[in-house]
């Protein structure tokens, strides 16, 4: 049998992530500012946090069935780029919007057109990362990925500083990497129009897909989820507080990307080599974000944006990672949709709850953050350990 070239492999998933790099410039540039919009706009923190929530709920559950499509049809493309279209064009609508309710319906239509795209990109993904090793594969995806977070942030902050709060302007200008982004989707369609030849097959046996280790992983990562609160939440308690102004926000989300892109690449190549273990290392620190950015001020919100940051950086490359190396080709969109419905409904839950929690007490906000994940980490040894005895 032929090995498939690694160079190729490698340039299929720098593709990717350039496709991610210009794609999250636009919604993570929004992503930025939707929660402080939302206050201009008249919402309360109840309703920002049901937002995020609900945004998450709808855009995590639907990918269960858009994996199990993608599976079924092997149309990962296709999943793809109907994804990518309306996860992008979505964005720049917000500049419309002149009513929180009328926002909300573009924010949830962005996290719909990715709940399409996810589950079969991360699938083509797995697909090339197979040579490179697992967990440097994520990592370079999502390092890549950052460096568009971190920029849009950024282009974000400076319209609204030098347009004087023009959230329009800062929205419609996010139209231009959209377009970049689905012009490489294009040629990288192109030139690998069935990328899962790049992946070595290997014999497997038909119960090694969704056995109950699957399901205790995906149990641990689901309290990560809930006990993480959305960056809406979190700026909406910047500007409520009088912590931070409108073009400074998104600042402190650019440096939380940059600390999680940086993580991204650390942690892939120590979960290449030491496994689940750097996983829950890393979330055992990253629980900390949580007393810093709601109790602390000045210099303390900074480093509680920057744990925030190494969360999010394991969350989005060696969490998946695992899941691409205990799961069989065929069965990985369906295991990356059903993984991510549950990641998105504890996600929703968690915010929902933490939303109500905040205008009661941020006592009560901070304690269900890191109990949530304190849990997590422990339900994750329990899954390292049994995952050890079976191999």
């Amino acid at each position: 049998m032929k090995t498939p070239n690694i160079s190729k492999a490698i340039k299929f998933v720098v593709l990717l992530g350039l496709i991610s790099l210009f794609a999250d410039m636009v919604y993570e540039g929004a992503r930025s500012i939707n929660g402080s919009f939302l206050k201009v706009l008249g919402a309360n923190a109840s309703t920002v946090g049901w937002v995020a929530g609900i945004g998450e709920l709808i855009g995590y559950g639907l990918r269960m069935f858009s994996g199990y499509l993608a599976d079924r049809t092997k149309r990962y493309w296709l999943m793809v780029i109907l994804g990518y279209v309306i996860n992008l064009i979505s964005v720049p609508l917000l500049a419309l919007a002149g009513m929180w309710q009328v926002a909300i319906i573009f924010i949830i239509a962005e996290r719909v057109g990715k709940a399409i795209r996810n589950p079969a990109r991360d699938a083509l993904l797995s697909f090339g990362t197979q040579q490179m090793g697992r967990g440097w594969g994520y990592g370079l995806h999502e390092a890549l990925d950052q460096i568009g977070a971190v920029t849009g942030p950024l282009i974000v902050s400076a319209v609204l500083f030098y347009q004087q709060q023009d959230y329009a302007m800062a929205y419609s200008i996010l139209l231009i990497p959209a377009l970049v982004a689905l012009s490489i989707l294009w040629y990288c369609k192109k030139l690998y129009p069935l990328p899962e030849n790049l992946e070595i097959k290997r014999i497997t046996v038909a119960t090694s897909g969704f056995r109950s280790n699957y399901w205790i992983y995906v149990i641990a990562i689901a309290l990560i989820a809930a006990g993480y609160a959305d960056f809406p939440l979190i700026a909406y308690h910047f500007k409520a507080q009088g912590l931070a102004n409108d073009a400074v926000i998104p600042i402190f989300y650019a440096a939380a990307m940059g600390a999680d892109a940086l993580t991204a690449l650390i942690l892939g190549r120590l979960y290449d080599r030491n496994g689940i273990f750097v996983m829950g290392i890393t979330f055992l620190i990253a629980l900390g974000f949580a007393p810093l950015v709601f109790f602390g001020n000045h210099i303390w919100l900074w480093i509680g944006m920057i744990l925030w940051g190494i969360g999010m950086g394991a969350q989005e490359s060696i969490v998946r990672a695992e899941i691409a190396g205990i799961i069989p080709q065929d069965k990985r969109g369906l295991a990356f949709g059903t993984f991510n419905a549950i990641y998105g409904i504890s996600w929703f839950v968690g915010s929902a709850i933490m939303g109500l929690l905040y205008d009661f007490s941020l006592w009560a906000t901070v304690l269900f953050s890191v109990l949530s994940q304190l849990i997590a980490v422990l339900v994750l040894f329990i899954y390292r350990r049994r995952k050890n005895q079976t191999v």
